[in-house]
């Protein structure tokens, strides 16, 4: 009599969880900086630099955006109008400009663009030809691996190339959702938040880590991911978006503000003793003993 095996019971496949996406602050007994603290340096680099011509046109459409323009900021800029770019363009373009220059991460943007003018040809591209296509922005094969990364992860998920839908999400929803893509860490999504998405966040990059570590705005031991994280509690909504893209031009420009000196171009008056509008921020940090060193 032939025996009758069973039937192992048909499991069914589990979507994947989303990642959790933390936001408390890793620091809530460190009080700075305070709202004051922010308006101030605002107001002080604002005063020094003038509003960044590079983050113009991104200020000009979260201006646009709001009904009353009841931000804490600058009225907006008078410049020729640009078409928006989709949020899926923005994505990519911060990718690019990983570990590279401004000019170098907008020519890669350039080049890919002009060899696969949709996202879809870059889907069908062979990974050699996307790499040379954005060589000229560094970094080439760990950038196209990113890309590829997440338009495939996209178009398996969405069945479309398009990010649009993200606008119509919480900021926490927005990073549950980019945080899907291999690649993508807690920068990039900042810097679509704020640029592309015109969502009040605050990036935490090189710069903008180094000045808020000298000025006692983060612990002494602070990484730049708990530095994000603490940032983002103690910094008013409104502040932030003018505050970030001012911390981030002056770190570039002053060699007193960061460890590094840079091969970047600076202004000249930077580097005379008494010129940096911080210095007595950083003096005043390391007498009051919240921070070791500049």
């Amino acid at each position: 009599m032939q025996e009758t095996r069973k039937r192992k019971p048909t499991q069914l496949r589990r979507p994947p969880k989303s990642p959790k996406v933390t936001t408390d602050d890793p620091y809530p007994a460190h009080q700075r900086p305070t709202a004051d603290e922010c308006r101030a340096i605002r107001d002080e680099l604002l005063a020094f630099h003038g509003f960044p011509q590079e983050f113009v046109k991104y200020r000009n459409q979260r201006l646009s955006n709001r009904e009353q323009g009841n931000v804490q900021s600058e009225p907006p800029v008078v410049e020729e109008e640009e078409e928006e770019e989709s949020v899926l363009d923005g994505l990519i373009k911060t990718v690019l400009s990983q570990n590279t220059t401004e000019v170098n991460s907008q020519r890669a943007f350039a080049s890919l663009k002009s060899a696969f003018p949709t996202w879809e040809d870059v889907v069908a591209a062979e990974s050699k030809s996307l790499q040379n296509a954005i060589r000229c922005g560094g970094l080439a094969p760990t950038k196209a691996s990113c890309i590829k990364n997440v338009l495939g992860c996209l178009l398996e998920r969405k069945g479309k190339l398009c990010l649009e839908y993200l606008r119509d999400l919480s900021i926490d929803e927005i990073k549950a959702e980019l945080s899907h893509f291999k690649g993508i860490g807690p920068k990039t999504v900042a810097c679509v938040l704020m640029f592309h998405l015109q969502q009040d966040d605050f990036p935490v990059d090189t710069h903008v880590f180094e000045i808020a570590k000298a000025m006692g705005w983060i612990p002494a031991v602070a990484d730049r991911n708990k530095s994000y994280l603490h940032l983002n509690k103690r910094i008013p909504d409104e502040l932030k978006f003018d505050l970030n893209c001012l911390l981030y031009t002056h770190g570039k420009l002053c060699r007193k503000c960061t460890k590094k000196g840079g091969t970047q171009r600076r202004i000249e008056s930077i580097d005379d003793d008494n010129s940096c509008p911080l210095l007595n921020y950083c003096e005043n940090s390391i007498m009051n003993g919240t921070n070791k060193a500049i």
